[in-house]
């Protein structure tokens, strides 16, 4: 469950300043948190801890400049409740999916799907190609794996470029960006040609 963060500079700050008013004390805390927080959706059998953990800190975010001045206690604590509702919504929405396996689907005129598909795949190869030799490296190894060996691939790349996760994660996100943009525009100029 890839997904651009939508988290504003100035809620950022907000965020970090309610953590802790001293920046650096404040930005261990948020790393502490956010791991703290995959754990927990981890434990509570999340299959994206780390989506629903950007999911949490999406929610706060968004509250932030509501809830911190009223709010007493440990802000953590606020994180964490709203880690456990992302949690029952994820576990309610992961009832109502039904496996595909045996079922009879509508078929879709393959030529549309043929079409759509390698558009999108050329479009993808060309902007890969566009990327510098070592983000594309970086973005192709980011989501080469899945489940369990996904979260470890990634530790292990934040290892090997020296950095943290988070920072790894930031670095990503930017190129995925830079990536649907550029996909998006060659898309756009495939269906002009037509």
């Amino acid at each position: 469950m890839a997904r651009d963060s939508s988290i504003s500079l100035e809620d950022f700050e907000e965020m970090l300043a309610w953590l802790d008013p001293d920046r650096e004390v404040a930005a261990t805390l948020y790393l502490q948190l956010r791991e703290d927080l995959a754990n927990i959706l981890k434990w509570k059998g999340s299959t994206d801890p780390e989506g629903l953990t950007d999911e949490v800190f999406e929610r706060v975010a968004r509250k932030v400049h509501e809830v911190r001045p009223t709010y007493e206690g440990d802000p953590r604590l606020y994180f964490r409740a709203v880690a456990n509702n992302v949690a029952k919504e994820d576990l309610k929405k992961a009832k109502t999916r039904v496996p595909l396996e045996g079922q009879d689907l509508p078929q879709q005129k393959t030529t549309e799907i043929d079409e759509e598909t390698v558009a999108v795949e050329e479009c993808l190869q060309s902007c890969l190609e566009k990327l510098s030799t070592e983000n594309r490296k970086l973005i192709v190894a980011y989501y080469v794996k899945e489940k369990q060996a996904k979260i470890d691939n990634r530790s292990e790349l934040a290892r090997q470029l020296q950095t943290s996760v988070e920072t790894l994660r930031v670095r990503v996100y930017r190129i995925r960006k830079s990536l649907r943009q550029c996909i998006e525009r060659c898309l756009k100029h495939k269906a002009q040609e037509k």
